[in-house]
């Protein structure tokens, strides 16, 4: 088995990847409009980051779900996009509209991280690689 998708339902699937993109320099691959719902992928490597509609989340899940919301605390998952400049990544995010959370931090097993909200209220963390010396 290999991860492939993860996918976060949103109001507006159009403004979101643009804040991707402004924010982290992802690029989109795609942007669909499959009538009852946006659809979008971005360019994150091996794995497909993907945005889709809320309108499609009410059709999946029937029974209700919590969406995201920037004025609630963050649901308890989080993306991380690995950056070679996190302190740069962290504050082109935050000029163009992600809300700090965590400024950038060296953590004690050498990996610095910060961390942020996107627009929808969706956690988004933003680490360097880190190599594990024993």
């Amino acid at each position: 088995m290999k991860f492939g998708y993860t996918v976060i339902w949103v109001d507006d699937v159009v403004k979101t990847v643009e804040f991707y993109e402004k924010a982290f320099g992802l690029v989109r691959r795609t942007l669909d409009d499959r009538g009852r719902f946006m659809w979008a992928e971005m360019e994150t490597g091996d794995t497909t980051l993907a945005f889709s509609s809320t309108s499609e989340a009410h059709t999946l899940l029937p029974k209700g779900f919590h969406p995201n919301d920037p004025k609630q605390p963050p649901a308890l998952i989080q993306i991380s996009l690995i950056t070679p400049d996190v302190s740069s990544a962290y504050m082109k995010a935050i000029a163009v509209g992600a809300i700090g959370l965590d400024v950038p931090k060296a953590q004690p097993w050498g990996q610095t991280i910060a961390r942020v909200r996107d627009p929808n209220g969706v956690l988004v963390s933003l680490v360097n690689r880190h190599t594990v010396h024993n």
